[in-house]
């Protein structure tokens, strides 16, 4: 497994997911169950995980799509 993303934002862990997913690629989410001990202040970020054979074509989606949203279009 390899990691692709780290973040505390759950709208930006939501929208990798179904990038991923949405080509195919099966998603982790590690660290997710731990705000039920942190509370509501975000200090652990989650990562979001895929297969190793997965890692370079997942990464390169997820650029993409980041690319599309940041010229206004829709990925």
């Amino acid at each position: 497994m390899r990691e692709i993303l780290r973040t505390n934002d759950p709208v930006e862990l939501s929208w990798a997911r179904a990038v991923l997913e949405g080509e195919d690629i099966a998603v982790l989410v590690f660290d997710a169950n731990i705000a039920a001990m942190e509370g509501s202040i975000s200090a652990f970020q989650r990562r979001v995980m895929v297969a190793d054979d997965d890692a370079p074509r997942a990464a390169a989606l997820l650029a993409g799509a980041r690319a599309a949203l940041a010229a206004g279009n829709e990925p």
